[in-house]
């Protein structure tokens, strides 16, 4: 049997076809589905980097925040007198106070003992805020003095509340009130 030429086209047509069925289904399907995958695992790796960078710099700016302020816990470290501050504060102001200039109306101190958390052995048990309430009559440049000579003292001192008025009684001071803190650290 010899087959004619429309029939020779027709398997040819066929045999193509299979082929190109066969090629669809057992290899350019496949690798589309695999290459779908590979950008999904592609989209997830992006979104981990995207994540990983964003904590990343997180940790860095903590890292920087914590270095700052063990930075600052040194200084304050270096700079207290371990019990001495308030006596210090006391010679200071001793000092600074000249009754042509510096009036000392009242003095008002008291301690505050605030525990410390558990740490190293031989670091102090506790630490004592003493709280000082204090009126003066100045003038504003002794009282401007005053209080910038307060930053230069060896340890700090935190002035919690400042009022400054004109008094009627005393026309060439003024009167100021202030609230103070100095922290003493004892063991």
């Amino acid at each position: 049997m010899t087959l004619k030429r429309r029939e020779k086209i027709l398997i040819f047509f066929v045999i193509l076809a299979v082929a190109i069925w066969a090629f669809d289904r057992f290899y350019y399907a496949p690798q589309g589905r695999r290459i779908l995958r590979l950008k999904e695992q592609i989209k997830a790796a992006d979104q981990q980097l995207t994540q990983s960078l964003l904590l990343t710099k997180a940790v860095e700016s903590l890292e920087a925040e914590v270095s700052r302020m063990e930075k600052e816990l040194k200084v304050l470290n270096k700079g207290t007198l371990k019990g001495e501050e308030f006596r210090a504060f006391l010679r200071h102001l001793a000092k600074e106070s000249d009754p042509q200039q510096l009036k000392i109306i009242s003095l008002n101190p008291h301690e505050e003992f605030l525990p410390l958390p558990e740490g190293k052995k031989g670091a102090p048990r506790y630490q004592k805020r003493i709280v000082v309430q204090m009126v003066v009559h100045s003038n504003y440049g002794k009282l401007g003095k005053y209080l910038k000579d307060l930053q230069e003292l060896p340890f700090s001192v935190y002035i919690e509340s400042l009022q400054i008025e004109r008094d009627e009684e005393v026309l060439a001071f003024l009167k100021a009130t202030m609230g103070m803190s100095i922290y003493v650290v004892s063991n």
